[in-house]
């Protein structure tokens, strides 16, 4: 195999946002500062209707402060997925209150809100689903059951920039969403993240929690962390929010391309009424050939891949404390047999079709 490597993902880095940095480091103002004020304004008009952002330093920060803002802490509950970057699960240990792990829909690789009622018990606060890959999780079926049982709902949008489901963006459902703005995402700040709060009194406390629990200097409030966003990253994040709309625009041409040429393998249906953003294009195959074409389409067809993610957050031995009570059956089942193909939008015409040809090849070669 001579030809190079297709990534299975690539950050878009280009002269504007290295002349944004430039332009932040000749002016010396280099912690949060304007450029952190305004990439939060500009991210709340542009992806959440307006509601109050606040700039952190990473995704699993703006989970962490979000849940602590929110009052969780030990003695709770919060229904998360399995099937997601521990990250999830994580931030709500880091906060003392317990993950209850629940399964996930098999079409769209999110929280099932079947699961989530079977999940409920009665020291359950809150449910944080997760749009999964930049599809929207069943918003309408979790916030039914949230309101049964009188819990919060909060947002792990993290790879859904701009999803939206009828008509509605993620990030607008719970009381705060975050959003991951991690090199590899749909757009990034080079790291960072940013917290979409629905009222003023979370948003005052996630500026409190991320700036060492004071939003005056030395009129420390409460205990709090230092998860700020610097304004580098703020300026980087900025150039990247305008580039966003063509950059979805494009995932969504890739993707569509790929539903109409892939053969062998099961391609992600997108449910009535989603904007599904493409952070991955996540297709199944049966789990004895998976390990086979992940290595095939790298070495003899230069195409990488993804496997998110092949242990379920319920086995990883640093949350295997956290039992789940409910069937988690499509969790492994899909931790058996995804493979995430390229997508990103650096792509040419003649990247997709090499795609389509290996994966068609390979797929056809287990047959």
């Amino acid at each position: 195999m001579n030809q190079s490597l297709i990534p299975a993902a690539k950050p878009l880095i280009g002269d504007e946002e290295r002349a944004a940095v430039d332009a932040v480091l000749r002016s010396g103002m280099v912690a949060q500062g304007p450029q952190v004020a305004a990439f939060e304004e500009e991210f709340a008009a542009a992806l959440v209707a307006g509601r109050r952002c606040q700039a952190v330093s990473s995704g699993t920060a703006g989970l962490h402060v979000g849940l602590l803002a929110c009052g969780i802490g030990p003695g709770d509950e919060v229904i998360v997925p399995s099937f997601t970057f521990a990250a999830t699960a994580n931030s709500v240990a880091l906060t003392g209150a317990t993950p209850v792990f629940a399964d996930i829909d098999p079409d769209t690789f999110c929280l099932s809100a079947e699961s989530v009622a079977a999940a409920v018990t009665g020291r359950t606060r809150a449910v944080m689903p997760v749009h999964l890959y930049g599809h929207p999780a069943d918003m309408d079926g979790i916030g039914a059951v949230a309101a049964e049982h009188g819990l919060e709902v909060f947002e792990d949008a993290a790879q859904a920039h701009g999803a939206s489901l009828d008509g509605r963006r993620v990030g607008t459902w719970g009381r705060f969403a975050m959003f991951s703005l991690y090199p590899t995402k749909n757009m990034t700040s080079g790291e960072g993240g940013m917290v979409a709060c629905a009222d003023e009194e979370v948003a005052r406390r996630v500026r409190l929690l991320r700036n060492q629990g004071m939003e005056r200097q030395y009129a420390n409030e409460v205990v709090g962390l230092n998860v700020r966003m610097t304004d580098i990253h703020a300026a980087i994040g900025r150039v990247q929010l305008g580039k966003l709309p063509a950059w979805t625009a494009q995932r969504q041409a890739n993707a569509a391309f790929l539903d109409a040429h892939l053969n062998g393998v099961v391609t992600p249906p997108v449910r009535a009424g989603a904007v599904h953003v493409y952070h991955q294009y996540t297709v199944r195959v049966e789990a004895a050939e998976r390990d086979r074409m992940v290595t095939a389409l790298r070495e003899e067809h230069g195409i990488g891949t993804g496997v998110y993610y092949p242990t379920p957050s319920h086995r990883l031995p640093s949350l295997e404390q956290y039992a789940p009570t409910v069937d988690m059956g499509e969790t492994d089942r899909a931790a058996g047999e995804v493979i995430s193909l390229p997508v990103h939008p650096s792509l040419s015409q003649g990247d997709l079709e090499r795609v389509v040809a290996g994966v068609n090849a390979v797929a056809g070669a287990g047959a």
